[in-house]
């Protein structure tokens, strides 16, 4: 068992580690789209129709292809090259393809990778002449493999996360804005449990709904509650560099871009690379930070955007009041969860 949970524990890095660039390109080329063309452009444009359009589209590519890259190759540290197209495709069911409400995110696609890298080595065992053997990496683990992760991916995985999914946007909808701490609190843990996944889209589509009928607090909380995950691990890292890798330090740019453009996702290879210390540092964030802004009275009449549309803020003091209190909780309990890295040795 401990062999395996070492083996999970490399398959994760390997995974972040080839994940990065489409977070990275994906979400500056987002923020760029919104810093040019405002906050709404995803809906006041149609796709390609200007400049501002096409670079947000472009990254909004680069993110669609995140889960998938992850899932392809945490399966290729298990299984080696003949899991990576298992993995991928068993990733991109995680991305609900089809819009059924399956979306199970980035931890769908993490365990996608992990079962798929394991359903390969068992394939690779199929005994056959060898006559025969050649068949294996060229059609029988690609046929068997990819039918196999969809399938687990559509019929078992994907049906418990779209039940949860609607439980959950029930008892948000019926709890309304009555307790709008424990509003707040439940709110942020949401959207910092899985960053973009179901739990962060019930929470953005509850506060959209509530937009719609000209409630404006869910939303101002959605933003701090979305922005506060990748600003509290960028300021982890900078107060304490012993505990994070150089990739890691270098990362801090793209975490304070993330921050500012509301760009949730920044945090996810943090997340995906120790997510027994990020997840749980990540919601308590977010839950205070959501809970201040229901406390401060806070509004927000923009969808998205991050600081990009601060002018839709009914105070904008008191949001970087919660934001930054949110983000120095982040901080904070990462750094009590989080132990020391081995510092890298390198040559003069």
């Amino acid at each position: 068992m401990k062999d395996v949970l070492q083996d999970i524990k490399e398959a994760l890095l390997t995974g972040v580690s080839y994940m990065l660039p489409f977070v990275i390109s994906g979400g500056v080329l987002i923020a760029l789209g919104f810093l040019i063309g405002g906050y709404d452009i995803p809906s006041s444009v149609s796709q390609g129709g200007n400049f501002a359009s096409t670079i947000f589209w472009l990254g909004k590519a680069a993110f669609g292809l995140m889960v998938p890259i992850l899932a392809g190759y945490v399966s290729y540290s298990i299984a080696d090259k003949p899991g990576i197209a298992v993995g991928m495709v068993g990733g991109w069911m995680a991305t609900d393809p089809w819009g059924l409400g399956q979306a199970s995110g980035f931890l769908g696609g993490l365990i996608a990778g992990i079962i798929a890298g394991y359903l390969t080595n068992a394939l690779k065992k199929i005994p056959l002449p060898n006559s025969l053997r050649s068949l294996l990496p060229t059609l029988i683990i690609p046929f068997v493999g990819v039918a196999a992760i969809g399938l687990l991916m559509f019929y078992v995985i994907g049906s418990p996360i779209a039940a949860v999914t609607g439980a959950l946007t029930n008892f948000l909808n019926s709890m309304g804005t009555g307790n709008m701490l424990l509003l707040g609190i439940i709110q942020g843990c949401m959207l910092a449990f899985d960053m973009g996944g179901p739990c962060n889209k019930v929470a953005y589509a509850f506060a959209l709904a509530a937009m719609d009928t000209g409630n404006f607090m869910p939303m101002a909380a959605n933003f701090v509650g979305s922005m506060t995950p990748p600003l509290g691990i960028a300021i982890a890292v900078l107060v304490s560099k012993a505990k994070f890798t150089q990739t890691d330090r270098d990362a801090v740019p793209g975490l304070l871009a993330g921050a500012f453009a509301m760009i949730t996702e920044f945090a996810i290879p943090f997340a995906a690379a120790n997510p027994l210390s990020v997840i749980p540092s990540l919601m308590a964030g977010s839950a205070v930070g959501c809970a201040l802004s229901y406390a401060f009275g806070l509004t927000m009449q923009a969808p998205h955007g991050g600081l990009f549309v601060l002018f839709a803020l009914n105070n904008v003091v008191l949001f970087l009041v919660a934001l930054l209190v949110g983000g120095l909780v982040t901080a904070g309990v990462l750094l009590l969860l989080k132990k020391p890295v081995e510092q890298e040795v390198t040559e003069d």
